[in-house]
């Protein structure tokens, strides 16, 4: 039953990822806690992440800002690899209890960003990257901090979709080569991110025609929505915890 809650979830989760640009490891990581616990459910979902951009990029790969990539690649892959390491040190209380309040937390701040006409270029996309990357090794997921990123550099729609998928997709990885390097991603939970990542792509390819017709008020709402719901939930298993 556990097995199927994680494909369920993950089909709708990679569907609103797909349209919105973030969510998927919102949505799908609490249940993946549920099923087989922080500690494992962090690497899984770090494997299936790495799925799900990649899917967006094949989805959209005429759209990529390379130039954009790159410049928040090339601080944010060695940042994400530092991060992931944090979090190995770390006991399944405290990953439960930082994931939850950083999601919490991320509502406000993602309003609060939203309120600033702010303009990024490639020099913000690379300071961005260290920073949010370093974050992305420690978190399940900082969409709501790379998706405002690359809104003001001024991407949108497809062309947004894409370069977001293709940045993080070098900090997923660098995160996953972490953990399998330090003993965390065994060929067990390898297999379980495969299978979590493989409904996350399929949402993927479903959310393409409903890109364009997503209100930006739809949007706000389904992502606060989202990020307290898993937020509190994974307050919930901070709690009960030993």
């Amino acid at each position: 039953m556990a097995f199927l809650f994680v494909l369920s979830v993950g089909l709708i989760a990679g569907t609103i990822s797909g349209i919105v640009g973030t969510g998927s490891s919102i949505m799908l990581m609490p249940v993946l806690v549920y099923a087989y616990g922080p500690k494992e459910a962090v690497p899984i979902m770090a494997v299936a992440s790495v799925m799900a951009n990649f899917s967006r990029i094949l989805a959209w790969w005429r759209e990529v800002d390379w130039r954009a990539c790159a410049a928040y690649s090339v601080t944010g892959i060695p940042a994400a690899a530092l991060g992931a390491r944090t979090l190995l040190a770390l006991p399944s209380h405290a990953v439960d209890l930082t994931i939850g309040i950083f999601l919490i937390a991320m509502v406000p701040v993602r309003h609060w960003l939203a309120r600033h006409d702010l303009k990024a270029n490639l020099w913000h996309l690379a300071i961005g990257g260290a920073i949010i990357g370093y974050l992305t090794g420690i978190v399940v997921s900082t969409g709501p901090l790379s998706v405002p990123l690359f809104l003001f550099y001024g991407l949108s729609k497809g062309a947004f979709l894409a370069t977001e998928a293709a940045s993080s997709l070098g900090l997923y990885f660098a995160k996953s080569v972490t953990f399998e390097r330090f003993g965390a991603l065994t060929g067990e939970v390898f297999v379980k991110g495969l299978i979590a990542g493989g409904s996350l792509m399929s949402g993927a390819f479903i959310a393409k025609r409903f890109v364009l017709h997503l209100k930006p008020e739809m949007f706000r709402l389904l992502m606060d929505a989202i990020m307290v719901a898993a937020g509190l939930s994974m307050l919930w298993n901070a709690a009960q915890s030993p």
